[in-house]
């Protein structure tokens, strides 16, 4: 069974574990995700978990949140929990709840070959808003900026 949960400092170091093994050609470090939950900015970030492998942490989410606007920085999840909605199911709960605390706008980049998220993010009312030419440092690859604002 998954769950979600909020996340924290506590979770610095098994999230850049697993960025390791989903995003292997530029993961965020521990210290990158220890700067996250510092306090120093609102973020928020869920985790999901797999109740029947002892809580494992299998997928995460995380906005900053900017006045009433939220940014997308991440959304991951493990190979072998994909192709199972969990992707949808975690950013719902994240746009949900960055939204119950004041956020009526959130942006995102994403890569233009990654057109599952692609799919996923329009489907969730993101559009598209431009582009960022070489935005990926490990291939140059463009990102796509997309927004969703609250009606």
């Amino acid at each position: 069974m998954i769950a979600i949960r909020e996340g924290g400092l506590r979770d610095a170091r098994e999230l850049a574990e697993l960025e390791k093994i989903i995003f292997p050609t530029e993961p965020w470090t521990e210290e990158m995700f220890r700067g996250e939950f510092s306090g120093l900015n609102p973020v928020l970030y869920l985790l999901l978990t797999d109740t029947e492998a002892e809580g494992r942490v299998v997928g995460y989410a995380g906005i900053w949140l900017i006045g009433d606007e939220g940014h997308i920085t991440n959304v991951g999840i493990l190979p072998e929990y994909r192709r199972r909605g969990l992707a949808e199911t975690l950013v719902k709960a994240l746009l949900a709840e960055a939204e119950q605390r004041g956020v009526t706008a959130e942006t995102l980049e994403v890569r233009v070959s990654n057109a599952p998220a692609i799919a996923l993010y329009e489907k969730l009312g993101f559009r598209p808003a431009g582009r960022r030419r070489g935005y990926y440092p490990d291939n140059h690859e463009d990102a796509l900026i997309y927004w969703r604002v609250k009606e």
